[in-house]
């Protein structure tokens, strides 16, 4: 066993070679710090290629991949060749750590609802959507019974936003409530999450640039009621708006959720602890190990 790795590092084994230090551009102290591994229990972290394929014939499908993605009800075929190249996508986020708008253009396949939700379950085998909603379902009126007895300044904040339940209580305007609140409550700004504009305001475009991560909201000048459709609700990445007219709030979170794993993204810093909840609460990835806020709130989500 005391060789196993350059064993298995010559036979070609993906994530080893990630981290060996030869093929790192960098000192070995640096190199040290810089070990790729699965942090988030991703269970297919780094894949290999599919037996027969090379990194060569993979190239190939994708740029087959990108002519199949511009025809219409194609759906099946896109599915079939995003499982096939997974590896090689994978891969290539990993290794190359690619700017999200590069990566966009080599991928556009991946940029929407359905295909996000499909690369979610090739890393961590959980379907995201379902699951997402599920347990944000299942656990809202005992969250929204924990945020009642919130107090001080936070406690304040979060009557302002539940307010919007009492204009129009429905399950998207009830979803998006419960994962602002979760965010005050954990002691981080909402704003972060979820920024709201008006298609008036001629600083959007510019804020949005600065943007590097979260979802947005543009509401029409002069609607004052909250539970009005907005003219738009995408997710924003390094600048980039990589997702838009989403259905709902909800959604536009549990995507940027999805991708921070589909782009090997670290949570913000300023929203770790919402992140933490998602991940290990939410949908029960490593939910073994929490930090003290995120395992003080699932202790109270259990108690009656």
């Amino acid at each position: 066993m005391a060789n196993l790795r350059s064993k298995l590092r010559g036979l070609g084994c993906a994530e080893v070679m990630l981290n060996s230090l030869k093929s790192k551009n960098q000192d070995k102290s640096l190199a040290a710090l810089n070990v790729k591994k699965p942090r988030r229990a991703e269970v297919n972290y780094c894949p290999e290629h599919p037996k027969g394929e090379t990194t060569e014939s993979l190239e190939e499908e994708r740029i087959a991949l990108l002519s199949e993605y511009m025809k219409k009800d194609n759906w099946h075929t896109v599915t079939a060749k995003m499982d096939k190249t997974f590896s090689y996508r994978r891969q290539e986020v990993l290794q190359g750590q690619p700017f999200v708008a590069d990566f966009k253009s080599r991928w556009p396949a991946l940029f929407n609802e359905k295909e996000i939700d499909n690369e979610f379950k090739r890393i961590s085998t959980v379907p995201l959507l379902s699951t997402f909603f599920a347990a944000l379902d299942q656990y809202s009126p005992r969250l929204i019974e924990i945020f009642r007895h919130k107090g001080g300044a936070g406690g304040r904040k979060i009557q302002h936003v539940m307010m919007d339940i009492s204009k129009d209580d429905t399950i998207h305007t009830r979803r998006t409530c419960v994962l602002k609140s979760l965010c005050i409550y954990l002691n981080e700004d909402h704003e972060k999450l979820v920024k709201e504009y008006k298609n008036t305001d001629t600083e959007a475009t510019a804020s949005m640039g600065q943007t590097v991560l979260g979802v947005y909201v543009i509401r029409k000048e002069g609607v004052e009621l909250r539970h009005e459709d907005p003219e738009d609700i995408g997710v924003l990445i390094e600048g980039v708006e990589v997702l838009n007219n989403l259905q709902s709030i909800g959604i536009a979170c549990a995507l940027l959720f999805g991708l921070t794993y589909c782009l090997n993204l670290s949570y913000p810093s300023k929203l770790k602890c919402t992140f933490e909840v998602l991940q290990k609460i939410f949908l029960d990835l490593d939910g073994q190990r929490l930090s003290s806020k995120a395992q003080f709130l699932k202790n109270k989500l259990m108690s009656k």
